[in-house]
């Protein structure tokens, strides 16, 4: 996809000028943003690490997320992906963090979380961003939006 090597470039190239280290916690995307940002050559001069934690058992050995958290409010969820976001940075050399968790689909939706429903968090220092969307189409769909959308909150971020 066109679009998300452009992004991933730009991605970079923020980063770069920035002096920050990039580092991704994924679930739905399986480390689409990762696969995303290092096809761009150099990315290793702004790019750490990618944690795919698809289980709930991965985000927790991994990551940190907290057990009751993932009972609570469910991977897909606000409180998962900051947990996921606040691990990664502590996890790696990383100095920004973005985290996504979602229902790519096209099984596992619910009536509070239909197929689509992806959330995402952010992480720089103190700076902390939670956002939901939901996107439509098929898994597929689904999974290159979400790494679009990741990738356009780090470049948000960091311009911020």
């Amino acid at each position: 996809m066109e679009q998300l090597k452009r992004l991933s470039q730009a991605t970079g190239e923020l980063l770069l000028a920035e002096k920050q280290i990039l580092v991704t916690a994924e679930s739905c995307t399986g480390g689409g943003v990762a696969c995303a940002v290092t096809d761009i050559a150099g990315s290793s001069e702004w790019f750490d690490r990618a944690f795919v934690t698809y289980s709930n058992d991965a985000k927790m050995e991994m990551l940190g997320v907290r057990p009751d958290t993932l009972e609570q409010f469910g991977a897909v969820s606000q409180q998962v992906v900051e947990q996921m976001a606040q691990g990664a940075l502590a996890h790696s050399n990383g100095t920004i963090s973005v985290a996504i968790s979602g229902i790519a689909g096209p099984g596992g939706g619910s009536e509070d979380k239909p197929v689509g429903t992806v959330w995402f968090a952010w992480q720089k220092g103190e700076q902390k961003v939670q956002r939901v969307h939901l996107f439509s189409g098929d898994r597929e769909a689904v999974r290159a939006q979400a790494c679009v959308t990741a990738l356009q909150g780090v470049n948000k971020l960091l311009k911020d």
